[in-house]
């Protein structure tokens, strides 16, 4: 392997460093939007059970957001639960935003790191089969050693960008997809609250009214 890096001229040194940015940027995001850390479960029917005990206040939604990704956009719901259902809207999909924001960090240098590593292989191929022309200048093609050099280098540097670019652009739309779904989830997760609360308040008026 180390051969194939020093064969590959200067040109591999910034594939390489791409290559580990990559490999950390793909575990520590596989790791953070984890399903457990993002959307975990029970935390819509422990926020239900908060409204049927009364217990929605300032404290508990301060917890609820600080809790996950999912209990900041719960949490916005519920700060505009006793107003218009077009606010409450506009306030989970603007809380939305800021937590794609999160959840795609790194995301971007990821795509960056897919894109540029193809190229450093063509311009090490270029570099290549420049060293290649320049040896038969010389030379003539007589003596196939410098050409031969010249052409390792520029296969090299072109399969080692290839090899980085193909599975950092993979999980780079894999990722990205990931963090759309849970998002589309989340807000749909707390509209569903607000709507279990509006209706569980309408019914304890109307037991109040003894309308029931």
């Amino acid at each position: 392997m180390l051969e194939l890096v020093l064969a590959g001229g200067w040109l591999m040194s910034p594939i390489v460093l791409c290559s580990v940015l990559s490999l950390a940027i793909i575990i520590e995001r596989g790791w953070t939007l984890r399903r457990q850390n993002v959307l975990p479960s029970g935390v819509v029917e422990k926020v239900s059970a908060w409204a049927r005990q009364r217990e929605l206040d300032r404290k508990h939604i301060e917890s609820l957001r600080q809790s996950s990704p999912l209990g900041r956009v719960l949490a916005a719901a519920l700060d505009n639960r006793d107003r218009a259902r077009d606010v409450v809207k506009e306030a989970v999909e603007d809380t939305g935003r800021h937590v794609v924001h999160d959840l795609e960090r790194f995301l971007n240098t990821l795509g960056t790191i897919a894109g540029i590593t193809p190229l450093l292989g063509l311009l090490g191929t270029v570099i290549g089969m420049i060293k290649v022309f320049s040896a038969i200048m010389e030379a003539g093609v007589g003596d196939p050693g410098p050409l031969a050099g010249g052409i390792s280098e520029a296969l090299i540097t072109t399969a080692a960008g290839l090899t980085v670019a193909i599975p950092t652009y993979f999980f780079y739309r894999y990722y990205r997809g990931k963090v759309r779904a849970y998002v589309i989830g989340m807000e749909q997760q707390a509209l569903d609250l607000i709507n279990t609360i509006e209706h569980g308040n309408r019914e304890l008026r109307r037991s109040e009214l003894g309308w029931g």
